[in-house]
């Protein structure tokens, strides 16, 4: 009976705590100092205004006089508001027809770039800078392209016998004018396919073609299964970036016309520093971050039946 009550004490001892030596502390103060500057920004600067504006969706606030709270006003009038259907549906419009015209043309950019040919990092510069063009120089650019009498678009498009398009100041036509200006800027995309091109193993075309593959059966089921995971990371970030698109439909129509461009972006902007309803504002900006979120969750949800990555049982 004393034996057993020994070993039970001696169960019940805790464990001394090892201290951290004076290394280890040394390299956490360093790490921390040096990180301090990103962390603090993020506090101040995305987790402090993003917890505030939980505390606006209920307030009425003009951005002078003090929040005034409203209860469930802003949700009410968000309801009620028939330009917030109307910029959701631009954006998409936007979203679901544009993103997959960016990722093919964006995919054959870099399809003729991974080619051995002469002069390819010239080819490769010009097809990246657009994609790096300031935007105020991008919309003027876009701007006499389109115009409807004299823009160089309309001119081609005469040679065959097409008429004008009232591009820009047409309901019909703008959207699709944003789709195809939008093309210009698939740069950044194309980098990225660029670079799952160069990955794909030569070792796995030769062993295809040695058992009798064509060049399509082998893009089909070597090229494109090898970068899936690419075009999963485009596919997430260009519906994520055209959720939140407003430089252009800000600078060059403003919206228009008849609201035709008039994105979700835009539309909070102009709540919030147009009609100082900053109320209001946020509680749009969450409603598009909860959009943004369900349909990221979806993709990465559908991902596992497309998506393949390499030592995946």
């Amino acid at each position: 009976m004393a034996t057993t009550t020994t070993s039970s004490a001696i169960r019940t001892v805790p464990r001394p705590r090892r201290r951290m030596s004076a290394a280890r502390r040394r390299d956490w103060r360093d790490g921390l100092l040096l990180t301090s500057p990103f962390i603090i920004g993020v506090l101040f600067l995305w987790v402090g205004p993003m917890l505030y504006s939980l505390f606006l969706l209920t307030q009425d606030w003009d951005l002078i006089t003090p929040p005034k709270f409203i209860g469930l006003g802003n949700f009410v009038r968000l309801w009620n508001d028939p330009l917030v259907a109307k910029s959701l549906g631009n954006t998409a419009y936007y979203t679901f027809i544009g993103v997959p015209l960016q990722l093919i043309v964006a995919f054959g950019l870099a399809l003729l770039l991974n080619q051995n040919v002469r002069g390819l990092p010239i080819y490769r510069t010009i097809y990246y800078l657009p994609s790096i063009t300031p935007a105020v120089a991008f919309a003027v650019v876009w701007i006499q392209i389109l115009n409807p009498e004299f823009g160089v678009l309309n001119n081609l498009l005469a040679i065959v016998g097409i008429q004008p398009i009232k591009w820009l100041f047409d309901p019909t036509w703008a959207k699709p004018a944003f789709i195809l200006m939008s093309l210009w800027l698939v740069g950044f995309q194309m980098i990225i396919f660029l670079a799952g091109l160069q990955g794909v193993p030569k070792e796995l075309h030769e062993a295809a073609a040695i058992d009798g593959a064509n060049t399509w059966s082998r893009f089909w089921n070597v090229t494109l299964p090898i970068i899936s995971p690419v075009l999963f990371f485009n596919l997430v970030i260009g519906i994520i970036g055209s959720f939140q698109i407003f430089t252009g439909s800000f600078i060059i129509t403003k919206g228009g016309p008849q609201d035709s461009t008039l994105f979700v972006v835009l539309y909070i902007y102009r709540n919030a520093f147009e009609y100082f309803k900053m109320g209001y504002a946020v509680t749009l900006s969450w409603l598009l971050f909860l959009i943004i979120m369900i349909f990221t969750a979806i993709q990465f949800f559908f991902a596992n039946r497309w998506v393949y990555y390499e030592g995946k049982v």
